[in-house]
Parts: structure tokens; C-alpha cells; sequence
């Protein structure tokens, strides 16, 4: 047909709602694309619209595509659209030398190598060791966790399903509220139970409940407004509660991958309160192991700020498994 490949990748960023893509070909990825998934009934028809008004029918050798869910075989049925993100059938529908399929959560470990200070605000710790694990946590829709490994000169990002463990307590208050939530929801998993938007919501529910407060119906953002406002003392006790259990999973997570290299905090809801999370219990609960204490201080955490990371660790990705 005449079409030539021009060198560049396409790098996707896919959620339920909206799809943001770009081109790259240099060090860093091109102007994003924001693209409405309810536009396109398939994820192919969007992708060939982006290259058609982009690049005029030139084509991208490789694809490195983030997708909010599940991947299995190069295959993501994403949860909340109807699209499919399936790379084997796109590769060559398309014409792409390879497609990949990442989960975003994947993708943003991806990234840790490469974020600079700018996009990072300390919380704690030291300088980590070089070339020992990465992990990344983060609150949002759900509970993401991932971990970057680097060995003989390779990385792997490990994909887990971490959110689904057991919410541990710590006190005997955050014991009563689990007791609360077991009530409500049988199994109280990390993300059901505290760190995600429901999982906000359902603290601070359980608090009410327990205090016998009466409070208005709020959710996750409306939770964290009156808390930062100081106008809701349940909602402030939510989120104080909120940061002291990140803490305290993200320490396990860092004793349970030996993250030495740094531990990091992303996804959708801390950003929007980084001075209330530095502030709180998070760093005294994430060290608080015992007689593995001094092991934890000396790792550093990070709050991830930089909005577009999942970029940054497409091109981190594509670069890697570059032939």
C-alpha cells in the first residue's frame, strides 16, 4: 500500500473513560492526544484515527500500550468500556512490527528510573541503594501495586494483586473499624477497606459509626475537602486514618519485595493532599516494624506528582525491549 514506517512508537495511556495517546521517537514521548473512549467503538478505529490526523498515514514501527485493568497474554477486557485491548490481533491489523500491553500500574514502575526531583516530594528516609527494588503504591479506583526489579543488567516490573489482601489493624481503634467493615462487606481487603475512593468512603463511614456520629453522605472527594477544611472532624479523622494505614501497608509491601531502592506513592487521590500526607502518621507507621525499624528508615518514600509518569514509563519500557 505504500505506507513506510517512520521509526517512531505509538504510546497509549487507555482508562474507561478517555484514552491519551502519543508518538515517539526521540527522548521524550510527543504531544499528547486526549481521546474520548465513548467516540470509537474499538480501540483499532481510535488508534487509526490518532495515526491518520497525526501522521498521515505513516506508520509507527511498535506500540507500548497502558491499559487500566487486567492483562493476560497481551490481552486486556477492559472492565468499565467496551473495548478490548488485544495486541496479537492488533499488531497486524495495524501494522506494527509489536504491540505490547502493560497494566498502568506496570507502567508507572516503569517510570521510577526516570522521574527527576520535580516530579517527587520527599517523605522520609534516605537516598535508597541503587539497583535494588522499586516499588510503587497507589491509592485511586483501586489499590495499584508494582514493583521494578533490576538483575544483571535486565528490569522486570512485577504485577500484583495486592489491594485484595487482608487490611491489616495496627491499634485497637483501626480494629473496630475493620470489625465494623467485616460486618458490611465480609473480607476486608486493603482496597475495599481503606485505600481507594470506596475505601475512603467506607472508613469513614466505619468512624461514624463507631464514634456515633451522625454526618452527611460524602464521597471520597467530598470527604477529603471537608477533612483539609477542618469543617468535618469525622471526615479529618478519615483521613488521618487513611494515611496512617498507607503507611503501614506500604512499609509491609517494602519488608515483603526488599524495596530498598525506594518506595513511591501514586495514583489519583494522595497528590490532591501531599502536605496533609507528609504531616501525618505515614512515615512513623511505615518504619514502625519492630526490630526491623532501622531497615525500613533507611528506605526513601516519594509522592509521585507528575501527571503524565505512565509517559515517561511507556518510553522507559520501549526503549528497554528495544531490538
Amino acid at each position: 500500500m505504500g505506507i513506510g514506517k517512520t521509526g517512531k512508537i505509538l504510546l497509549a495511556d487507555i482508562g474507561g473513560t478517555n484514552a491519551r495517546f502519543a508518538l515517539s521517537s526521540s527522548d521524550q514521548p510527543g504531544p499528547i492526544d486526549y481521546v474520548k473512549v465513548a467516540d470509537f467503538p474499538t480501540v483499532r478505529e481510535a488508534i487509526a484515527d490518532v495515526l491518520a490526523r497525526r501522521l498521515g498515514g505513516e506508520q509507527p514501527q511498535r506500540a507500548v500500550l497502558a491499559v487500566a485493568g487486567p492483562v493476560t497474554n497481551n490481552r486486556c477486557v477492559m472492565t468499565n468500556s467496551p473495548w478490548v485491548i488485544d495486541g496479537n490481533e492488533l499488531q497486524p491489523a495495524l501494522g506494527f512490527d509489536s504491540v505490547h500491553v502493560l497494566n498502568d500500574f506496570e507502567v508507572v514502575a516503569w517510570s521510577l528510573p526516570a522521574l527527576q526531583p520535580a516530579d517527587l516530594v520527599p517523605l522520609g528516609g534516605g537516598d535508597g541503594l541503587p539497583g535494588e527494588p522499586l516499588l510503587v503504591v497507589g491509592p485511586g479506583t483501586g489499590f495499584g501495586v508494582s514493583c521494578l526489579i533490576e538483575r544483571h543488567g535486565s528490569r522486570l516490573a512485577v504485577v500484583t494483586e495486592a489491594g485484595h489482601a487482608t487490611l491489616p489493624a495496627e491499634n485497637e481503634r483501626e480494629e473496630r473499624v475493620i470489625a465494623c467493615l467485616r460486618r458490611r462487606l465480609g473480607h476486608v481487603s486493603i482496597e475495599r477497606g481503606a485505600l481507594s475512593g470506596s475505601g475512603l468512603q467506607n472508613l469513614y463511614e466505619a468512624l461514624a459509626e463507631i464514634d456515633g456520629a451522625q454526618v452527611p453522605h460524602r464521597d471520597a472527594a467530598a470527604i477529603t475537602k471537608a477533612a483539609l477544611e477542618g469543617s468535618c472532624p469525622v471526615s479529618r479523622a478519615t483521613l488521618e486514618m487513611f494515611c496512617a494505614i498507607l503507611g503501614s501497608v506500604a512499609g509491609n509491601l517494602a519488608v515483603t519485595f526488599g524495596a530498598r531502592g525506594g518506595v513511591y506513592i501514586a495514583g489519583g487521590i494522595v497528590p490532591r493532599f501531599g502536605e496533609f500526607l507528609a504531616a501525618s502518621a505515614f512515615r512513623a507507621r511505615f518504619e514502625a516494624k519492630g526490630r526491623f525499624q532501622d531497615y525500613l528508615s533507611n528506605i526513601p518514600t516519594r509522592l509521585v506528582i507528575k501527571p503524565d509518569a505512565s509517559f515517561v514509563g511507556l518510553k522507559m519500557f520501549a526503549d528497554h525491549t528495544a531490538d
